[in-house]
């Protein structure tokens, strides 16, 4: 005689079996949204904002920064600025006291 599963056994199975499957699809959508991310990364690293020229590294008041040799743009990372602004002495010093 065979078994007939019951209707809270085909429930339960088929909630699982849909759970596997977003579980499933969420994984494949972080994979995807990584891959992106890399491949954007590696199109856009070290190249001009305002151009897509490659950048240069230059020394400015003991700070790396990147410049454009072609728009002669100057791009700074997180925190540049600051270590700029503080190896200036005299006004901009007191301008950035008047905000801290």
């Amino acid at each position: 005689m065979p078994f007939q599963p019951s209707e809270q056994e085909e429930e339960y199975f088929a909630k699982l079996e849909m759970k596997r499957r977003v579980e499933e699809q969420a994984k494949r959508a972080q994979a995807l949204a990584e891959e992106e991310k890399k491949r954007l990364k590696e199109l856009h690293f070290m190249h001009c904002p305002k151009c897509g020229s490659s950048l240069n590294e230059e020394s400015l008041e003991g700070v790396t920064v990147d410049v454009c040799p072609v728009c002669h743009g100057i791009w700074l990372d997180d925190g540049e600025l600051v270590k700029v602004i503080e190896s200036k002495k005299g006004v901009l010093t007191a301008i950035r006291g008047l905000f801290s």
